[in-house]
């Protein structure tokens, strides 16, 4: 039996004893790219029930069988976090959500803006994207991604409880206004479109009781940046490192 080293997300109930059935792709990927047979070990998780080790009972090419042993790691769920962003080019936007499941957001939320360049995402891939995150990071829960909505639509359904967070480059001071809010609170990041917030966008959020208006630097970053830039400065501050 050889080592466990693989981590695969997996859709279906976990505990010892279990036994966790493989679809076609991953199987390929367990037998066909990983060359793994019966008898190898593998981690696997579903964002809900921890992460176990696990034995392949069967191995074939359009399938297989998993058989879970004891648990690894108890389920870790991240700080109450949610990210807010203008989807952007297909890369830059796949590499925002690889990031922020990495570094800790509870779910992630595609917004539509005045000047948002794509109107349409895939949900489907981007959530794959997230698990994707997920097995190579060693973490035990997976963020939703959701579908892609309006901006306006969405602070109007807003709950009062959860504080935003607005990143907006003509202002200063992300850490001491960070600060201020304390930890362990519910709260979001809103990073805007290449072209920026627009002017109605901006009277739009200075006008919500729960939207605190921060600035990440001196530069004006591009918005996959400013999404890892404002994430790590808020896990610093107000979240779980």
């Amino acid at each position: 039996m050889s080592a466990a080293k693989i981590r695969l997300y997996v859709d279906a109930a976990l505990g010892e004893g279990q036994t966790v059935p493989l679809a076609r792709e991953q199987a390929h990927y367990l037998f066909g790219v990983m060359r793994l047979g019966v008898g190898d070990s593998i981690l696997i998780f579903n964002g809900r029930d921890g992460e176990f080790r696990a034995e392949i009972a069967e191995a074939g090419k359009r399938g297989g069988l998993l058989a879970c042993a004891g648990r690894t790691k108890p389920l870790q769920e991240p700080p109450d976090l949610w990210l807010l962003f203008a989807p952007i080019k297909k890369a830059r936007t796949d590499f925002i959500v690889e990031k922020a499941a990495e570094m800790g957001a509870a779910k992630i939320m595609p917004v539509q803006t005045d000047f948002t360049n794509s109107e349409r995402i895939r949900r489907d891939r981007l959530q794959a994207h997230a698990v994707e995150a997920a097995e190579q990071c060693g973490g035990t829960f997976v963020p939703e991604v959701t579908e892609l909505r309006k901006l306006d639509a969405v602070l109007a359904e807003w709950p009062a409880d959860r504080q935003l967070v607005y990143c907006d480059e003509t202002l200063v001071g992300a850490r001491a206004a960070l600060q201020q809010q304390g930890r362990g609170g519910k709260a979001a990041i809103l990073i805007g479109p290449e072209g920026g917030f627009s002017a109605r966008e901006r009277e739009n959020l200075k006008t919500r009781p729960f939207v605190t208006q921060i600035s990440l630097g001196p530069r004006i970053l591009r918005a996959d940046t400013a999404a890892v830039a404002a994430m790590t400065i808020w896990q610093s501050v107000s979240g779980d490192w």
